[in-house]
């Protein structure tokens, strides 16, 4: 039995190349889906009880969308699931994670914002049911 070289030899030039997807898009998936899992979505975390910024700020939260002369401003909190007034348990004025805080008691008072709690000591003369009030949500 003989080779036949030459008839090989010409099969092999007149060959065209082809390149072969299939691995490279697996390597593909390979990649994206290791960036996917080893990318970090969540939030970055914030510590708001620190000493310090509470020494700092005395205790006032940080108010910047004061457009107009509003009686009552809503105070969102992540998870908010207690308010207390002047050491009086207001939790019943909590709507969606919020509380409406009287405009004379965040200027005068003073309100410190933990997570998931709010403490307020109100001026003299101001109720712990005037101070705080129920969002109204639409």
């Amino acid at each position: 039995m003989a080779i036949d070289v030459k008839k090989h030899k010409k099969k092999f030039l007149n060959q065209q190349p082809s390149i072969n997807l299939v691995p490279f898009i697996d390597i593909l998936f390979t990649i994206m889906i290791f960036l996917v899992v080893t990318s970090n979505f969540s939030a970055t975390d914030v510590q708001a009880d620190a000493a310090d910024d509470v020494e700092d700020s005395g205790g006032k939260p940080n108010v910047t969308d004061v457009s107009g002369d509003q009686e009552y401003y809503v105070m969102p909190v992540a998870n908010l699931h207690k308010v207390t007034v002047n050491g009086q348990d207001r939790s019943d004025a909590i709507a969606g994670s919020a509380v409406g805080v009287q405009a004379n008691v965040i200027d005068q008072g003073q309100v410190t914002i933990k997570p998931g709690e709010i403490v307020i000591e109100t001026p003299p003369g101001v109720p712990p049911e005037v101070a705080v009030q129920r969002p109204e949500l639409n």
